[in-house]
């Protein structure tokens, strides 16, 4: 059983792994020390990747190749890989196994069908979460990217699947692109039927005596014409939408984040916090609360893509029903906070650095900025941008690690936008 992992399907860039690698060498020196003096037996790691999709190229690539055998160094660290992506992309591992014996796992559990299932080993690691202690909970998945153009659709059908199969009830949360999901009529002739699956879910789930749902986010469905009808009280009916497809407002998912159970994404992950009785030493929240916190990393430029605004939008949301939400600029995404954006008056665009003004007044949403990422691209902060603090990898560690003050939570959610 790990303490914290993280599961990883986008490109896993060298300078994604260099930040996470900073902010593993911050836990295991401050936190953690011991670990560094005494070896951890491979079986009882303290941080566990789950790699797939395009991540698992990163195993390869001679740049981060290096960045993993530096963190695989440190004997509490394991990599769980997706056999069947991995032969999907004639990726091998023999070379990072060879340096790192015990350390990665690349082939998987068996599901119910008897074929390997790295969802499968991913469940597993969640019965093991403080958010999951009774013999059946929930897992759910946020999708914000399309089917079809992204797999992560496929990778969110697929872990509610391995969660049904372990008695788990599953939830899906769409917002943005991710509402496609439950459209009717999809025929698709060279992919797997995201529609199907998702009737094939809810029909296990009723059979098995499980909850199962699905919400998406009302706002983001009317924008992409769903909206049939609306009753003003946040109930929303489409004749576009599958059975099971609930199109309701944002606040509807976000009461979902305020329960206590495992969410995950295409790039997420779940930190526990064992330290219950150490101070803050970084961050707290102004009012006391049992919510688990969301961390929040912004990766993608804004303006070219909704991902930017609608994770500020998201966030916003989360902290406005009292969820202690931190948000990170990072990579691309400090992009958001540089120069002096100007729209023109007869366009409907939005200007992102007033948005991000407009929202900073809420005392449960704190705004940072990963310092390395504005220096690797020779920018810097809009100075009217003052809600926005500047941190170093030392500031990431403790967002990530140290529970926040007047927080009681075992947990903290973590999603890469």
């Amino acid at each position: 059983m790990s303490t914290h992992f993280f599961l990883l399907s986008g490109p896993l860039t060298g300078e994604r792994l260099s930040w996470l690698e900073e902010s593993l060498k911050f836990y295991f020196i401050q936190i953690y020390p011991e670990s560094l003096m005494y070896r951890t037996t491979a079986d009882k790691p303290v941080f566990t990747f789950f790699l797939t999709g395009d991540a698992l190229a990163s195993i390869e690539i001679p740049e981060t190749q290096q960045i993993w055998s530096v963190i695989l160094s440190i004997a509490a660290v394991r990599i769980v890989c997706d056999r069947q992506e991995l032969d999907l992309r004639g990726i091998s591992t023999e070379r990072l196994k060879m340096k790192n014996p015990g350390q990665i796992v690349d082939v998987n559990s068996l599901s119910d069908d008897k074929q390997p299932s790295f969802w499968t080993d991913l469940i597993a690691e969640l019965r093991h979460s403080p958010a999951t202690r009774q013999p059946s909970d929930t897992a759910g998945w946020f999708q914000y990217e399309s089917p079809y153009m992204h797999r992560s659709a496929l990778y969110g059908i697929r872990f509610l699947l391995a969660a049904l199969e372990n008695r788990f009830s599953a939830e899906l949360y769409a917002d943005l692109d991710g509402v496609h999901m439950g459209h009717i009529g999809q025929n698709p002739t060279d992919a797997e039927n995201i529609g199907q699956r998702l009737d094939e879910l809810a029909d296990r789930a009723g059979k098995s005596d499980l909850a199962f749902q699905i919400l998406a986010s009302s706002h983001s469905a009317a924008a992409r014409g769903y909206n049939t009808f609306d009753d003003g009280e946040g109930i929303v009916v489409s004749t576009s939408g599958l059975k099971s497809f609930k199109i309701r407002d944002i606040t509807t998912i976000v009461a979902r984040f305020r329960h206590n159970h495992v969410i995950l994404s295409e790039n997420a992950g779940s930190v526990q916090f064992p330290w219950k009785n150490s101070a803050p030493l970084f961050d707290r929240a102004e009012q006391s609360s049992t919510s688990f916190p969301l961390l929040i990393f912004i990766t993608k430029s804004p303006y070219s893509t909704e991902h930017a605004y609608g994770a500020i939008s998201f966030a916003a949301a989360c902290a406005h029903k009292g969820i202690l939400t931190r948000v990170v600029f990072i990579e691309d995404g400090v992009y958001a906070l540089t120069g002096k954006p100007q729209v023109s008056p007869d366009t409907a665009g939005f200007n992102i650095i007033d948005i991000i003004n407009a929202v900073a007044g809420n005392e449960n949403l704190h705004m940072f900025v990963l310092t390395p990422s504005l220096q690797k691209r020779g920018a810097a902060k809009n100075p009217a941008l003052k809600a926005v603090l500047e941190i170093g990898y030392p500031g990431l560690g403790k967002l990530l690690f140290y529970l926040p003050g007047n927080v009681q939570a075992e947990h903290q959610r973590v999603l890469l936008i």
